[in-house]
């Protein structure tokens, strides 16, 4: 198999631009709309972009502006930006017994974010299937909710949309305007919506450890503890921050929100803890909500702004820096202040390039959240609050929103274009395909200089 000469790194930013503007081109057509009118392009290029990107912040309804046709092309492109454009063209050739070259698995490698392409192709065979199978398990079990309520034909379509939105981290629902407020109430969806969820946020590497290392623990009738132990270290890791992140955003927001009219103040004690919990999870880059955005205290807002940033965890489908990422930076600042030689996470040490690959991902992302918060404030009447929760959503292909993405001007709806495409692709990624080569090693030798920091 040959994708294609380019590198990696020109290819996989350019693979999304493609399908994004691909996307635009049959969400402007009259099909796609509701009305049976053509839609504007930027409209168009604003939907494509945040369902390709799985974010989830929308300029119209996505329930009553599109028409079945563009809520099919939409969850088709949740979908694929879900699996990633290289992947479902690697799985498309593999369907059709196409042998792969060298090129072509090294290729998949920087498209799943491997460190090796060993087993390259089995594992994507198995993220696909892994994915089918929990899609479809979700849409079932969102059913019992939606049937009854919209009868079957809608209630299984609304059902399978929902699973794979959810999944796949996107956040787009096609039941009503008030994404799933109205069902603030609803034990069974938002417990499923926060499975798919926090499933999806996991990352691939992690699901076939846990399912591998549990299996042979159950087998061998080994304790949780003794089934914890023999993760890998990523899986250890992963497991524990999206632990410790999710339990505090949930005390946080619920104690922030607890009287707060807008939000949680008139529900029973059991909706203020589960929707706050949903919340928790869904700012991990989902963008489903259960309650208004807009009425949040300011504590739930910082709150809220840190966990979309650090987002989910690293070769899934959330996004943000991720937990590996973020954990890694503040290791390499707690170790300089120290004056330890080496990093050590569960009897493992951590190289110093993931070190510093962590911390450049951060320094970027931090960034790139000030210069576009700065653009948007700049260009559009909107608080500094409202334009730093849009940006960072953006960016980390959250979804949620204040209540300011129908009221952006042009301006305003570019600038959240190329921050869901960032946050799809990374800054990073966009750096290096800008800086037009890859890393090189510098030949030239240097003497010293002195230079006083701090």
């Amino acid at each position: 198999m040959k994708l294609t000469r380019i590198s990696s790194i020109r290819l996989i930013p350019l693979s999304f631009m493609g399908a994004i503007l691909i996307g635009a081109l049959l969400l402007v057509l009259p099909i796609s709309s509701a009305s049976g009118q053509w839609t504007d392009f930027i409209t168009a290029l604003f939907t494509a972009t945040t369902s390709i990107c799985v974010t989830g912040l929308v300029v119209v309804d996505t329930f009553s502006y599109w028409s079945t046709f563009g809520h099919i092309v939409i969850l088709f492109l949740i979908q694929i930006g879900g699996f990633g454009i290289i992947a479902v063209i690697s799985m498309i050739l593999l369907l059709s017994q196409k042998k792969f070259s060298l090129s072509g698995r090294k290729m998949l490698q920087d498209a799943l974010n491997l460190d090796t392409d060993t087993g390259v192709l089995n594992m994507l065979i198995r993220i696909f299937r892994g994915t089918l199978i929990v899609e479809l398990c979700g849409a079932f079990l969102y059913c019992f909710a939606f049937v009854p309520r919209f009868g079957l034909a809608k209630g299984i379509w609304f059902s399978l949309f929902n699973s794979v939105s959810a999944f796949c981290n996107a956040g787009i629902d096609i039941i009503g305007p008030d994404s799933l407020i109205s069902f603030s109430s609803d034990p069974l969806v938002l417990v499923v919506t926060m499975a798919l969820i926090i499933l999806g946020g996991l990352g691939y590497v992690v699901w076939f450890d846990l399912t591998m290392v549990a299996e042979k623990g159950i087998k061998s009738r080994f304790n949780p503890v003794q089934i914890f132990k023999r993760f890998s270290e990523h899986t250890k890791l992963v497991l524990t921050l999206t632990f410790a992140l999710i339990l505090t955003g949930w005390i946080v927001i619920f104690f922030a929100e607890y009287n707060n009219p807008l939000t949680l103040k008139e529900m029973s004690l059991g909706d203020k803890l589960l929707n706050s919990l949903f919340q928790s999870v869904t700012l991990r880059t989902a963008g489903f909500a259960s309650f208004s955005q807009g009425g949040m205290t300011e504590v739930s807002c910082l709150i809220s702004y840190a966990l979309m940033f650090i987002g989910g965890s690293p070769i899934g489908t959330a996004g943000g820096i991720k937990t590996v990422t973020f954990y890694l930076a503040i290791m390499g600042i707690i170790s300089y202040i120290k004056s330890e030689d080496s990093n050590i996470v569960f009897n493992r040490r951590v190289s110093d390039e993931s070190i510093k690959k962590a911390s450049a991902i951060v320094y970027v992302s931090m960034f790139s959240v000030i210069l576009f918060t700065l653009l948007l404030n700049a260009t559009n009447h909107v608080t500094l609050q409202d334009a730093l929760f849009e940006v960072i959503s953006g960016l980390a292909t959250v979804g949620l929103t204040r209540g300011i993405t129908t009221g952006l001007n042009i301006a305003g709806r570019l600038i959240i274009i190329v921050c869901m495409y960032l946050g799809r692709i990374g800054p990073i990624s966009m750096a290096i395909f800008f800086a037009g080569k890859g890393r090189q090693e510098n030949k030239r030798k240097y003497i010293e200089g002195k230079f006083f920091v701090g």
